[in-house]
């Protein structure tokens, strides 16, 4: 395999764990968001903003070790995710408001476009913003012969 094949296979096996990782990020902020929606009588807010919160959590953790394989400063990391995040919250939770609240969108169908909107914009700025010097950083792990 050539090095542009090679290249191409990495990119292609990187959006697919990036896919599969938020997949379980975004079950669970849909579980927890269809908790909140059936359990207390809040509106979409902030049901929406705390399964977001949960979800970009537990989807940092595991696209920073397994998809992007990166060493970079966490800290760092997560400031730089904390900023992507400043500006996508307000804007899809105001959004999402808007919708669900006052166009009376149906609030999973909001919530789930949000999460198509999440998918494609977090993955494009993690890999050309936050981990793009430190792609493929982390040492390989070393297994035992015993």
């Amino acid at each position: 395999m050539n090095d542009t094949a090679k290249k191409k296979s990495t990119e292609l096996i990187r959006t697919i764990k990036f896919v599969l990782f938020s997949a379980s990020a975004g079950i669970i902020e849909a579980g927890l968001f269809a908790l909140l929606t059936e359990c207390t009588g809040w509106s979409y807010w902030p049901r929406y903003l705390i399964a977001l919160v949960a979800s970009v959590l537990w989807n940092f953790t595991l696209n920073r070790r397994y998809t992007f394989r990166s060493d970079a400063n966490i800290p760092k990391s997560m400031l730089l995710v904390a900023l992507f995040y400043l500006v996508f919250t307000p804007l899809t939770t105001i959004g999402g408001n808007f919708l669900a609240e006052d166009l009376g969108w149906n609030d999973y169908l909001v919530t789930a476009l949000n999460m198509i909107l999440n998918l494609v914009t977090e993955y494009l700025y993690d890999r050309f913003v936050v981990y793009r010097e430190t792609i493929d950083s982390l040492p390989a792990k070393k297994t035992s012969d015993h």
